[in-house]
């Protein structure tokens, strides 16, 4: 057969495993499910009339957070972009730093280090993790930096390297002990991007509490959400407390004088969407079960599907399997692109990950290692339809 009949013929089998799964009908990428006290508490918030972002739920919310992913502090704001922006300013992002970020990640951590003025750097991934290659990223970085005055220097640019971001792409956790490792050694803050990975664990420990700072999204298509929503983790509570100071415009307490010390960001999430938040948060037991169900049928509805495999979660971790991706046995866009045309075109929404971050026009010369992984990631990997209901469990 031809390669085009061979794509064609692995489209139509991707179609049948996926149908095996969800039934007949469309399927989503990702739906949200709002079973449980969602109605009650937001029209005891409506009752309450405090609705913006002071009130009860948002203090609940923030709480509840905290005690579930073993941080010692959350802070709830609007969405993850602007959590991962706070949360690099806390860190001391400034203008014109270098931010190491996974060249294959949502456009939002490029985004919120531009937003600090700061210069995103993109590191390789690792094919089987899908976040940073930590041992790449060591060599590379013991080559091209320097020290100096007490800063990490990029020997061609000769700007500051402040940062170091790893993403848990889809929920799998990156290699933490690996990176906190380089961050020690060439004296970067961490701190994590862990907006797609709320209920993923690293060894034990739930991912965004390993570095300085980390972040959540609540974003309609996550594993929980509140609308649109974020927050910051972190175990320290100076930390916190600037965070809460910042994303409160900045506003000094007082009973009835509006006095702001510094620029601040109006980023605090409202009352209204912490009390969603809440009821989803209670869900998240039974929608981190039905995730990995529904892993266990793909893997049961693509075992006899050849040139695809289904991505598992990272050794020692427990993910939280926030999207079902297939990984394709070759690097061809081309026949990814027909798979998702195939499959679009049979109301089952299969996406691709996103368009390597140095190709897109705003940061293609931004500066970069060689990412050779992340160009074959990009062409081989597809998400497939993951709502929580698909995986069958409801209690």
């Amino acid at each position: 057969m031809s390669g085009e009949a061979i794509s064609l013929s692995l489209g139509r089998q991707v179609v049948k495993a996926i149908r095996t799964v969800s039934g007949p009908s469309s399927a989503a990428l990702h739906e949200p499910e709002f079973n449980g006290n969602e109605w009650r508490y937001l029209k005891e918030c409506l009752d309450s009339t405090f609705v913006s972002s002071v009130g009860r739920y948002v203090d609940r919310f923030e709480a509840d957070l905290a005690a579930y992913t073993g941080a010692g502090f959350a802070v709830a704001v609007v969405n993850g972009t602007a959590a991962l922006h706070i949360a690099l300013k806390l860190g001391g992002v400034e203008p014109g730093d270098e931010v190491l970020i996974p060249a294959l990640t949502f456009v939002a951590t490029a985004n919120a280090v531009s937003y600090c003025g700061a210069i995103p750097h993109f590191v390789e991934i690792d094919a089987r993790t899908m976040g940073m290659d930590a041992v790449k990223l060591d060599e590379y970085l013991a080559g091209m930096t320097t020290f100096r005055n007490g800063k990490r220097i990029n020997r061609t640019t000769g700007n500051v390297i402040r940062a170091i971001v790893p993403m848990h792409t889809f929920g799998h956790p990156s290699d933490l002990n690996a990176l906190i490792s380089i961050a020690r050694r060439f004296g970067l803050v961490l701190i994590e991007d862990a907006a797609e990975s709320l209920g993923s664990f690293f060894q034990g420990r739930h991912t965004g509490t390993f570095g300085l700072a980390g972040i959540l999204s609540f974003n309609g298509n996550k594993i929980i959400t509140t609308g649109g929503g974020g927050a910051i983790l972190t175990n320290d509570r100076e930390l916190a407390k600037r965070a809460r100071h910042l994303t409160t415009t900045s506003k000094v307490p007082h009973r009835w004088i509006y006095e702001h010390n510094e620029v601040g960001y109006n980023y605090r999430l409202p009352n209204l969407n912490a009390a969603l938040g809440c009821a989803q948060l209670e869900q998240l037991p039974r929608l981190l079960k039905a995730k990995r169900n529904l892993f266990k049928k793909y893997k049961a509805a693509f075992k006899n599907v050849s040139g695809v495999r289904l991505v598992a979660e990272p050794a020692h971790c427990t993910s939280n399997y926030w999207l079902q991706t297939l990984c394709l046995e070759h690097s061809d866009t081309i026949q990814r692109d027909l798979i998702l045309r195939i499959s679009n075109d049979e109301g089952l929404m299969t996406r691709p990950v996103w368009k390597a971050l140095h190709r897109l026009p705003m940061y293609e010369n931004c500066p970069r290692m060689g990412l050779d992984v992340a160009k074959d990631v990009e062409a081989r990997h597809i998400n497939i339809p993951s709502s929580a209901k698909l995986g069958g469990i409801t209690k």
